[in-house]
């Protein structure tokens, strides 16, 4: 069954090409794209002198605010189209919530939660056309959800059961990556192709704030940059890669990294769904149009454990996490329709109900699943064999037998 989304489908050109024209000038000395500061009084929800600089459109209170620079992008955007971005992100939510139960339940052997960045993922998500290409880590599974993956595909890696079980090219939308940062290199060379190919597309290739010390990302803006390849980096900073702060990766907001490269980088809310799918656009555009690479800085917060063999109260406060759910992405859009009128109680209720739906499609699919074979790990180490894995594999096979042998007491 292949899940789709009420949100419209972006067309292949957006709206608003004149702001995304200008975007490439400089702000300042710092080569990165403007922003603009709001400045109301407390309370309002605007953004204090102490607050980082970043692109909003929508605040925590639900409160519509201009931005002349990227409103264009999401001026089509209709009632119906509000709620499907609704939709998504709660959908999003519970599957995540019920991978994160079927982990704890011994279901899966592992579980990378994207708790509290659904505003980042399926804005991005959702300012993506059919014939862009995603280069994904091991947690956008927002972005899947717009690509139009089963949700249930995403499983059967972190079951241990295939490698990933969709075709990448189906929905233009790569397999899991695993090792930190290498995807990045993945889609600049695959962009370079695409320009070459003179095709009327673009790329874009998701990484967290800890991805951004590897050299693999480095490198990748250095090919980008050189060759003008039609990639966007989007950099999920969560504040966290695993247990150090964003203030150990780096000197200066992630987003001005790409002043020494060459290129534009903008930061944006990452909890703010419309300012994601309105700076994306921008940035796609940008890429499409032969402008080059752009980094998009989505300031965002991990909600809960980097993955289930986490525990993140050992290493932050629940004052800053309670802080951050007070910027919840999908508590934002409710406010925004409720004020607005543009969703009513039928229509939650009618999302619970699908919602406790998809949660149970999930459970019935994963527990389906064959178990893994505990042996393949051995298989393709050697293409001739060896005779150290063979010891290792002996050793392994004695350790599962004593927990048949105790459950047989």
């Amino acid at each position: 069954m292949t899940v789709e989304s009420t949100a419209a489908r972006t067309p292949r050109r957006s709206a608003g090409s004149k702001a995304g024209a200008t975007g490439t000038q400089a702000a300042g000395t710092t080569g990165t794209k403007r922003t603009t500061r709001t400045t109301a009084k407390k309370g309002t929800g605007a953004r204090s002198s102490a607050d980082p600089e970043l692109v909003q459109l929508l605040t925590p209170e639900g409160k519509r605010v201009k931005n002349a620079e990227y409103d264009g992008y999401v001026a089509g955007l209709t009632p119906e189209d509000l709620r499907g971005l609704y939709r998504d992100m709660v959908l999003t939510r519970r599957f995540d919530g019920e991978a994160t139960a079927l982990q704890r339940q011994g279901e899966l052997g592992l579980w990378a939660s994207l708790l509290g960045q659904e505003a980042a993922q399926i804005g991005s998500g959702r300012a993506l056309r059919d014939d862009d290409y995603v280069f994904p880590t091991y947690r956008e599974h927002g972005v899947a959800w717009c690509r139009g993956v089963d949700p249930t595909n995403l499983l059967g890696m972190f079951r241990g059961v295939n490698n990933g079980g969709w075709d990448p090219n189906g929905n233009n939308f790569h397999l899991y990556t695993i090792v930190i940062g290498s995807q990045t290199l993945h889609a600049t060379g695959y962009a370079m192709g695409v320009a070459k190919d003179g095709a009327d597309s673009a790329v874009i290739a998701y990484f967290g704030d800890g991805a951004s010390s590897q050299g693999d990302v480095a490198e990748s803006f250095t090919f980008s940059a050189v060759y003008n390849a039609p990639v966007v980096f989007f950099c999920q900073n969560n504040q966290w890669a695993i247990s150090e702060p964003t203030e150990k990766q780096t000197r200066v907001p992630l987003y001005q990294r790409a002043q020494g490269f060459g290129f534009p980088g903008v930061r944006v809310d990452g909890n703010d769904v419309l300012a994601c799918l309105a700076v994306t656009k921008w940035a796609l555009e940008r890429a499409r149009s032969g402008e080059g690479p752009t980094l998009v800085e989505a300031y965002t917060y991990r909600m809960g454990a980097h993955t289930t063999s986490d525990d993140p109260t050992r290493y932050r406060h629940d004052d800053e996490r309670a802080a951050w759910e007070a910027k919840d992405p999908i508590l934002r859009l409710r406010r925004h329709l409720e004020a607005s009128n543009h969703a009513d109680e039928g229509f939650f209720a009618e999302l619970e109900a699908e919602s406790e739906a998809l949660g149970k499609r999930v459970r019935e699919a994963v527990r389906a699943m064959p178990d893994p074979d505990h042996f393949a790990i051995f298989e393709n180490v050697y293409a001739d064999g060896h005779a150290l894995v063979d010891e290792e594999r002996a050793q392994f096979a004695a350790y599962q037998a004593s927990f048949a042998d105790a459950e047989g007491v």
